[in-house]
């Protein structure tokens, strides 16, 4: 990881029973840096955004956050707020709740970096989900946060507005540190530097966001290449990181491949199409992704070992 932390716990754990809660938690959040919590449902994301934002007291272990201003503030999925209020008023009424002097001029640009400088004057009772969220963004902006903690903040928007938040987080390292829970892996892919991955409320893995997307590349492939794929997967077999080589049926000139990790492949396959002068006219795995990866990580197997 990179950066000094600027949140940090220590086996951390609020158990609730019958296996609810967080156990062991052990986080090391960088400065100025946008950092993912992915899990299932159920794997106490929430609980730990609640205890890191100091809206819940841990049972046991510590959280260090190293602000100096004391400013974490914790945006929820679906914000609510006075029917009767305009976007405008919430936000100057978040500044004044957070003791934080703002303009006007403050307000406004607030709204306009959520893209809701349009309804600055309207009444908040009609917005649709993606409006509060951004609202929400909005009033936590306003208050110039050291530490921004966002549950699902992309959820509920179409996927133009999608785009925009995603964009408007990826800013906000020039600003604040950003903790984003998120179910939607490609999101989280696109916009953290770091994620942990968090199942029956233990981390199972913590680190750059490129690392665990790495574990997501394939082992196996389909090589499509001129000339003859039985040639080719007996040349293949005969290697010994390979576990298993067989035409593809009906594809006379494609070889199913599997290989006993993800670099042997791709790096012996073309080597040994070069070495016996095979022309590689395609070689397609799976693409490297967080939620391959995720998939890996949360299994029953990666479960079990994250609490021996």
């Amino acid at each position: 990881m990179h950066g000094t932390p600027i949140i940090t716990t220590k086996k951390l754990t609020r158990d609730y029973g019958n296996g609810a809660g967080v156990f062991d938690v052990d986080l090391s959040i960088p400065r100025g840096s946008v950092f993912g919590l992915v899990g299932p449902n159920g794997a106490g994301k929430t609980t730990l955004l609640s205890v890191l934002a100091g809206l819940r007291r841990a049972g046991s272990g510590s959280v260090r956050v190293g602000t100096a201003s004391g400013r974490v503030l914790l945006c929820p999925d679906i914000p609510d707020f006075e029917p009767w209020l305009t976007a405008t008023e919430v936000v100057t009424l978040s500044a004044r709740l957070a003791g934080v002097p703002a303009t006007e001029a403050d307000t406004a640009l607030a709204l306009e970096r959520v893209g809701l400088a349009e309804a600055a004057h309207r009444r908040n009772a009609r917005f649709s989900r993606g409006m509060r969220q951004r609202l929400g963004l909005a009033a936590a902006l306003v208050c110039r946060p050291e530490v921004l903690i966002l549950d699902e903040p992309a959820s509920g928007l179409d996927p133009r507005g999608r785009v925009d938040v995603l964009a408007l987080i990826r800013s906000l390292r020039e600003d604040c540190t950003v903790v984003l829970a998120s179910h939607l892996l490609g999101d989280v892919q696109r916009v953290c530097d770091d994620v942990a991955v968090l199942v029956r409320g233990r981390v199972v893995y913590q680190g750059p966001v490129a690392d665990i997307a790495d574990r997501g590349r394939p082992s196996a492939w389909q090589v499509r290449v001129r000339g003859s794929a039985e040639r080719v997967a007996d040349l293949l077999s005969a290697e010994p990181w390979v576990t298993g080589a067989f035409p593809v049926e009906a594809e006379p000139d494609c070889v199913h491949v599997e290989a006993t990790g993800a670099a042997a492949g791709e790096t012996g396959i073309p080597r040994v199409l070069v070495e016996h002068g095979v022309p590689l006219v395609s070689m397609n795995g799976y693409e490297a992704d967080l939620e391959s990866a995720f998939l890996s990580l949360t299994s029953t197997d990666a479960t079990d070992r994250s609490s021996r």
